[in-house]
């Protein structure tokens, strides 16, 4: 039996008052379903496991909706400041399909392309981890598929060793039609400290490294000043497939033929960025959409020949442990698949991860350093210190590979800001004694 084409009205009718509904992450979000769930006010016990909602949709400030997150962006910090019942799920990406499949959420929901000739729609900007939870959703007589299709969303294609990345009218239970855009990612400018750390990193990469880029300027400017670099035939293997590696795709330094797995290929399990971004990934073959079960397997990552991962870093002290998704207990992001890229790349000499983050930060008018002797009170960590690897701010690179406790200590002492590194140094004298 193929989808029935209903409204967003109709689709939002379908939920019941005491009701549950599975979203995947970001770009996967069915933003004109969102909209008329939010007309609805009478919600009993509507609960909805996502992540990242990439817009602001009254339904999850309703008093009976419980919002469970994976991964927080500027939408779910919105929601908490209202009075939103928005929880905080602790999770890597990987472990987001297990977490999904213990809900069991009655409706599964995801946004993808109109169908093809053929009767299939493409899940575009997302993999990720729910496309088995959506096939079981739509395979299941006491759950349902709704899928809303819009004609601004690119056709993208599977890696040929998974599943393809697209679903089948006979798959759906309910299609929903919108003229819903893209969310698109503003872009963040670089400040000079971010500058001189991408000038730090670009010539620590080989020129036909496999590249791992997480979100934010810094790792957008390393993927720009590869562009500038001469030379370069690199690769690309990323949870993220972002408008840098866009730019360094377009520049023509991408030939994903020195990779040693899936070569020819760019591989990734979510695209998010500019308009630009989308329009160039429509019917692109050369960019695959694979799950995160695979992209951010630490041992498939391992593989790559001369992986190179970049990610920030909210702060880390003195062992190398890596603050990266709270502040002092509050939520901010998500550990996504930072720790994964971090361990993947420790499984092979000749792989290297980039933690970046700016040397200080200034709290009601106090300058900080992100360098401490220790973790402030609250912080979560995000990498345990046994995975870091190379650490980068504006004053240069820490290399923590192989070094002992003291002697990390000392390294990363020495690349903090000018002004905290002589009490740093003394704390690291202390350190594994």
């Amino acid at each position: 039996m193929t989808a029935q084409e209903i409204s967003a009205h109709e689709a939002a009718a379908l939920l019941r008052p005491d009701d549950t509904v599975g979203l995947g992450l970001g770009p996967a979000n069915p933003h004109g379903i969102l909209t008329a769930m939010s007309e609805r006010k009478d919600w009993t016990n509507l609960t909805i496991g996502g992540a990242l909602i990439l817009g602001l949709f009254e339904v999850f400030t309703h008093p009976n909706v419980h919002y469970r997150s994976g991964f927080f962006g500027p939408a779910e910090r919105y929601y908490r400041s209202v009075g939103g019942d928005v929880q905080h799920v602790p999770a890597g990406f990987r472990q987001f399909a297990p977490i999904l499949r213990r809900l069991a959420p009655r409706v599964m929901m995801a946004q993808a392309t109109l169908p093809d000739q053929h009767g299939y729609v493409s899940l575009s900007l997302h993999h990720g981890a729910t496309f088995d939870e959506l096939r079981a959703a739509g395979a299941d007589p006491h759950r349902l598929l709704i899928i809303e299709v819009t004609p601004h969303l690119p056709w993208t294609s599977g890696l040929d060793s998974h599943a393809p990345n697209r679903l089948s009218l006979d798959e759906i239970d309910y299609i929903v039609r919108s003229d819903e855009r893209p969310f698109e990612l503003p872009s963040e400018p670089p400040t000079e400290a971010d500058l001189a750390i991408a000038r730090h990193i670009i010539d620590r990469i080989p020129l036909t490294a496999t590249l791992q880029t997480g979100i934010g300027a810094i790792p957008n400017m390393v993927a720009q000043a590869l562009c500038e670099r001469p030379g370069g035939e690199y690769g690309i293997h990323s949870e993220m497939f972002t408008d840098g590696l866009w730019a360094l795709s377009t520049a023509g330094k991408v030939t994903n033929s020195h990779k040693g797995l899936n070569e020819g290929v760019s591989v990734t399990t979510f695209a998010l960025g500019s308009a630009g971004l989308y329009e160039w990934l429509h019917e692109n073959r050369t960019v695959r959409m694979a799950p995160v079960s695979y992209v951010n397997d630490p041992t498939v990552i391992s593989q790559h020949h001369n992986f190179t991962s970049v990610n920030g870093a909210i702060g880390l002290d003195l062992f190398g442990q890596v603050v990266a998704d709270s502040v002092a207990g509050r939520q901010i992001s998500g550990v996504g698949g930072h720790e994964d890229f971090v361990a993947g790349t420790d499984l092979d000499v000749d792989d290297t991860s980039f933690i970046c983050l700016r040397s200080t930060i200034e709290v009601n008018g106090v300058v900080q350093s992100r360098i401490t002797a220790q973790l402030p009170p609250g912080s979560v960590v995000a990498t345990p210190r046994h995975h870091t690897g190379l650490v980068v701010t504006e004053f240069g690179v820490a290399d923590l590979r192989g070094a002992t406790v003291t002697e990390r200590a000392h390294a990363l002492a020495e690349i903090a800001h000018p002004d905290f590194r002589a009490q740093l140094h003394e704390a690291a004298e202390v350190l594994g004694s």
